[in-house]
């Protein structure tokens, strides 16, 4: 490997840098030089720490934290079809199998198009190639539907790179996670393809089982009467709470499984990428307001009864606390401020869950209402403490 490094930085290199035949073309170089080796620049001052951990080397480790999620939401995607379609698990192989390839026109279309105008753009500005789509090109495909159009998800994810990324200076400077933008940009544009009984199961042309309902169960709330709490799978068996930890049930082919989502967790903080503060009040947060609502349930909001486990464990409440909550540029700088943070965001998603039936799913907005607000909350974070020092200052000289 060092002598393949060699070879690029003695023939190939040079090309790339100033005065050399491609020139014109260093930030596409760069970009792949730097994906593949740890750049051997350094800074010469205003640096506490040196340290070959690089971003770029930051998001190639929370794509593996993703790995768990994206390969059972392949396999879970197989296994929902061959039970609405044929009624009948024909095998893990055969599920994801048919999975992979359902999922992998949209994992392409995201990464193509995120980092096709990322490229662009870097050559325009003459900057290097920024690294933060490494992670939204395959969260965006994660979180939806399995039957979204490539065209569509094209469209939101060139909607989320240039408005919500590179229009405020790209990677570090975006205020709004860009997944979420992308998702909320298709929910609110193309709201029949984003919910439903027929865009987050994969059946090709027809179900052949009678009763056949593909809806996630909280869509199912959503539309079911007055009083009823019942939840259940592709098949109409009412769901468990163990398919609920593991994820056996439409939605989201990314987010169902609770289980995976928390391995992915372990190795975020394992890593120290993610914040335990943020990941530790968001889920506080979820459960409380859960508790609440289900002691004060109504029977006009069929959610409301849900157990608060089920409500923490269903939709894509778990894996916006662990895997958008936690996006270091849009989330709280200062440690209270992740507390405050991260405990909003879970009580905002349950409030929206609940009371809303138009929107049976509040993580989404829950998160990046919260982004907007980010700034806000350390600004009097840092404040409040500033008071208390000066107020310290004054008592001792007095």
């Amino acid at each position: 490997m060092s002598t393949l490094k060699n070879k690029i930085d003695d023939k190939i290199k040079p090309l790339f840098e100033k005065g050399g035949k491609y020139e014109k073309l260093s930030s596409f170089f760069d970009a792949f030089y730097t994906f593949l080796y740890t750049p051997n620049n350094t800074s010469k001052s205003g640096v506490h720490i040196h340290d070959s951990n690089d971003s770029k080397r930051m998001m190639i480790m929370v794509v593996v934290s993703l790995l768990p999620c994206c390969l059972f939401g392949m396999w879970n995607v197989g296994y929902q079809h061959f039970l609405g379609a044929v009624g009948s698990n024909p095998g893990i192989l055969q599920c994801f199998i048919y999975g992979f390839f359902a999922v992998l026109p949209q994992i392409l279309t995201a990464y193509i198009v995120g980092l096709g105008i990322e490229f662009v753009i870097a050559q325009i500005r003459g900057h290097e190639v920024q690294e933060g789509f490494l992670v939204s090109g395959i969260l965006i495909p994660m979180i939806c539907p399995v039957d979204t159009p490539c065209w569509m998800l094209a469209i939101a994810v060139a909607f989320a790179v240039i408005f919500v990324k590179e229009v405020f200076g790209g990677t570090g400077y975006n205020f709004m996670n860009v997944a979420l933008a992308a998702r909320a940009f298709l929910f609110f544009s193309y709201p029949a393809k984003m919910s439903g009984d027929s865009v987050f199961v994969s059946l090709g042309n027809s179900t052949g089982i009678d009763g056949y309902s593909g809806a996630t169960p909280l869509g199912q709330l959503a539309s079911s009467a007055e009083g009823d709490a019942t939840v259940t799978g592709i098949l109409g068996n009412p769901l468990s709470l163990s398919d609920l930890f593991f994820g056996l049930y439409p939605g989201s082919w990314g987010e169902t499984s609770t289980l995976c989502i928390l391995i992915g967790a372990a190795i975020l903080l394992f890593c120290g990428i993610a914040s335990w503060r943020i990941i530790c009040s968001g889920l506080a947060g979820g459960f409380l307001m859960s508790v609440l609502v289900h002691n004060y349930a109504s029977p006009l909001y069929p959610v409301t009864m849900l157990e608060p486990l089920q409500q923490i464990m269903l939709g894509g409440f778990m894996f916006a606390i662990i895997f958008m909550a936690t996006d270091p540029v849009t989330a709280c700088r200062t440690n209270i401020g992740k507390y405050i943070y991260g405990f909003l965001i879970g009580v905002i998603a349950i409030l929206i869950r609940c009371y809303n039936t138009g929107y049976p799913e509040g993580a989404m907005l829950a998160v990046l209402l919260m982004n907007c607000f980010a700034p806000l909350i350390d600004w009097c974070v840092v404040n409040a403490n500033v008071r208390k020092r000066m107020k310290r200052a004054v008592e001792i000289s007095k």
